[in-house]
């Protein structure tokens, strides 16, 4: 027998914030019912039957392909469905995902004149995804309570959190609804869990641009410009957040409720954040995500469920051609995937565009930084292909294959993220740009060595992020909308951003 919450009826609305306030509520009803059976659970009590509470849902009909608004919506790439018929979402974390979704019902209702339909799901809302941040009450059970868990609370499926929407693979069963968005709500929450784990920060601070970077000194040139921001009372950003959720604000700003929880880990986490707060949540995060390709699809699956604006690469790489130097840099317009985290997801044979927006953002900030322009920006920075690998020692390979595929697909640099980056920016609809920094030749005899190394990396790492940094500003100032590129789009798309 289960156990559930009161019902709650579906509800029509044309009022998006009313539609979004019944979701809340639906949502916060079913957290309460969870989280005060896992107390009585803890406290040793017998439930009366299985414990559970369902996400809820918004559903829209059309019976139309045309769409009613002709306005500035009318340009955007998102906030339609494809054509007439039924469909729908799970949400989770209003108070997180509210503002966003408040944008994606006042889309639907501009573009379809429809009445959104809110009501609870019928997918189960994991017990583990209900504990409130801080909250670890079932760390005090015993391994013998802890195993009947599994009869008395819903765990988590992966049957119900795959990516076959986002990778073009999901096929809705006859009488089912299609699609409004590329994540259900138990994707959304498994990756906001993983997020706390790779990172060391809630995903309550992460904001809508994204810096990667595989390297500790990019990170250590932003803690420092992260905490200088936070002593000007001018700043645009209000706080500064590191690993440990250990929260910094502007000076002058009083501390909000939470910030006493923020605590310096023992250890880093695998692939730390840290965030440069604004109020519009249009700030900067950027993560260490180490070397390789594994990691770099890892952190953007989950990364990619916060529907960021862009996200960039910033890092280095072997330069491939004797006309390079080393410090130049390499903005990439094209990608050799030889990564292979992705061939099943998303097959060799699909192009990885360049976007226009974020190449020119790109740079227009190497000119500012640099203060070059015309031929002498052409000499520090080439535009070309770059090759990702997921061998680190390729050039130690006897048969010389790879070298011999990087030259035939024209790559003037390699490094092991970048395309991995780029392409699961592509897969799931994430604006993406890549701009490295030559540290090594290796086929023209100049390999890393320390005290070089150590040289190079003071020299350019604070002139390469300060890149990084005002291509985000420039594509703030432009406006985000022109970001979300139709070229991201498949036929059949998904309404939501």
């Amino acid at each position: 027998m289960a156990y559930l919450p009161p019902p709650v009826a579906t509800s029509r609305y044309t009022d998006p914030a009313a539609a979004l306030a019944q979701a809340r509520k639906i949502y916060d009803a079913g957290l309460a019912h969870l989280r005060k059976a896992m107390q009585r659970y803890v406290a040793g009590e017998v439930l009366p039957g299985h414990a559970r509470a369902c996400y809820p849902f918004v559903r829209v009909q059309t019976h139309t392909v045309s769409r009613t608004d002709t306005g500035d919506n009318a340009r955007l790439s998102y906030g339609f469905v494809a054509g007439p018929g039924r469909f729908e979402t799970t949400l989770t974390r209003p108070d997180l995902y509210g503002a966003y979704y408040l944008e994606q019902f006042t889309l639907l209702l501009q573009n379809h004149n429809v009445e959104l339909e809110v009501g609870v799901s019928t997918q189960p809302i994991p017990v583990h995804f209900s504990f409130a941040e801080n909250d670890h009450i079932e760390g005090s059970l015993s391994p013998q309570r802890r195993q009947l868990m599994r009869d008395l609370f819903d765990l988590p499926d992966l049957a119900a959190m795959d990516d076959g929407i986002a990778n073009g693979t999901y096929e809705p069963s006859p009488g089912e609804p299609r699609p409004l968005a590329l994540f259900t709500a138990p994707r959304v929450d498994y990756s906001l869990h993983r997020l706390r784990h790779y990172t060391g920060t809630a995903p309550e601070y992460f904001q809508n641009f994204v810096l990667f970077t595989n390297y500790q000194f990019y990170i250590d040139e932003f803690v420092r410009l992260g905490r200088a921001a936070m002593q000007d009372p001018k700043s645009d950003y209000i706080a500064f957040v590191e690993p440990g959720n250990m929260v910094t604000r502007r000076i002058g700003m009083a501390a909000q409720a939470g910030d006493e929880f923020g605590a310096e880990p023992p250890r880093l986490p695998q692939m730390p954040g840290y965030h440069l707060l604004r109020a519009d949540r249009a700030g900067i995060t950027m993560v260490n995500i180490g070397v390789g390709p594994a990691n770099a699809k890892n952190i953007t699956d989950h990364i990619a469920v916060l529907r960021p604006h862009a996200w960039i690469m910033l890092g280095h790489c072997a330069g491939l051609r004797n006309t390079q130097n080393l410090g130049d840099y390499v903005l990439a317009h094209g990608y050799v995937r030889e990564d292979h985290v992705l061939d099943e997801e998303l097959p060799l044979w699909v192009p990885i565009p360049a976007l226009a927006e974020i190449q020119v953002a790109l740079e227009q900030a190497v000119a500012d930084v640099t203060q070059m322009n015309g031929p002498e920006l052409k000499r520090i920075m080439r535009t070309g292909t770059v090759a990702s690998t997921d061998n680190r020692n390729w050039e130690l390979l006897p048969d010389n294959g790879p070298q011999r595929r990087f030259s035939q697909s024209r790559a003037v640099a390699l490094d092991m993220e970048s395309a991995t980056i780029a392409a699961n920016g592509f897969r799931f609809r994430v604006p993406y740009g890549t701009l490295l920094c030559v540290s090594d030749k290796p086929l023209h005899g100049e390999i890393k060595l320390p005290g070089m190394a150590d040289h190079f990396y003071r020299e350019r790492v604070d002139q390469h992020l300060r890149i990084g940094i005002r291509a985000i500003e420039l594509l703030r100032e432009q406006g985000v909308d022109q970001l979300h590129s139709r070229k991201l789009r498949s036929f059949a798309e998904v309404a939501f951003q």
